[in-house]
């Protein structure tokens, strides 16, 4: 099976944007701490691979990946295409020396881990960057794609959440724990940025449009705040819509732009980015003027709440310019 397309942005978990900022001020102190005591904190290469249970999931793969990606391999003593996968993940998480850290998870024994994220079949492998989980693949798998998958994941998680891994010292002893970095003082924008969050938590989707705009009115660039905003302002416009109307008059008017709007908002809301995405570019095909401007603008704003630099995005991206020119 072919590995699926990864998703980096957490679309709706809005409490991710916290927890990428979270991930990469960490990477940076532990970085820090790392030259500072020249190389202290570095694991061995046999504790690039790990067996987890459901009791340290949080400590063992939620927490790690503040500092790394973690790939998840989901498997069974019984398994046969998992005994074929598994060594191979093992060599190249210590090939890829500090760049994900290999976790392991036998599904029988951690029934509630395998509910949690929807497995139907092993072998399965996922991700979690910033604690945000997404699948991989599932599936035997050749070791071209794997890599491929891997270094997707690796650039992804460096570029956007600021993880460059591991340092990996061959003569440190196995299962010496990393030295913690220092704590950093409070951004300047981090109480609004907060509760921004808490807004959301509550249901405030006003209250968090809010907070993120008062941030970008002193500080334009900063991407939290643009990407929480983007994702808030998304929210906001599906909360009340009747999903079957929606559908139903979008698949009714293909040349509408206001019902292919709506629909796509509904898309993406739903997990279904490239739907979405394909939707807009097929309206601003059959449009012209301002629906197509419309049109052209939602399906930009809908990049910023995917992330820019998303693999989905960089195709619609060039989609869009070849059905606008």
């Amino acid at each position: 099976m072919q590995p699926r397309n990864m998703s980096m942005s957490g679309v709706v978990d809005l409490a991710a944007v916290k927890a990428a900022q979270e991930a990469k001020t960490k990477a940076e102190q532990a970085r820090a701490e790392a030259a500072r005591q020249g190389g202290a904190g570095a694991v061995a290469p046999a504790d690039l691979v790990i067996d987890v249970d459901e009791a340290g999931f949080e400590r063992d793969v939620l927490q790690r990946s503040a500092e790394v990606p973690v790939v998840i391999d989901f498997w069974a003593e019984w398994c046969q295409p998992c005994k074929q996968l598994s060594p191979v993940l093992e060599r190249l998480a210590v090939e890829y020396n500090g760049r994900f850290l290999l976790a392991k998870i036998d599904v029988d024994a951690n029934q509630m881990l395998m509910q949690q994220f929807g497995i139907q079949g092993i072998p399965a492998v996922f991700a979690v960057v910033a604690g945000q989980a997404l699948p991989l693949f599932q599936g035997a798998a050749g070791e071209d794609q794997i890599r491929g998958t891997l270094d997707q994941l690796i650039q992804v998680a460096e570029e956007r959440f600021g993880l460059t891994g591991l340092a990996v010292d061959p003569d440190a002893q196995p299962g010496a724990a990393p030295v913690a970095g220092p704590e950093m003082p409070a951004g300047p924008h981090d109480a609004l940025l907060e509760a921004a969050v808490q807004a959301l938590d509550a249901g405030d989707l006003g209250g968090a449009i809010q907070a993120y705009q008062n941030v970008l009115s002193d500080d334009p660039a900063n991407s939290e705040a643009k990407l929480g905003l983007a994702q808030a302002e998304l929210l906001k416009r599906v909360q009340g819509m009747d999903p079957q109307r929606v559908r139903e008059e979008a698949a009714g008017k293909p040349a509408d732009a206001e019902a292919q709007i709506a629909a796509a908002d509904l898309d993406l809301v739903g997990g279904h980015v490239e739907d979405a995405f394909g939707r807009l570019i097929a309206t601003v095909q059959r449009t012209a003027g301002d629906d197509r401007d419309a049109v052209r603008r939602r399906l930009l704003e809908l990049f910023e709440v995917v992330g820019t630099d998303d693999p989905r995005v960089v195709g619609a991206r060039r989609a869009l310019a070849r059905a606008l020119f």
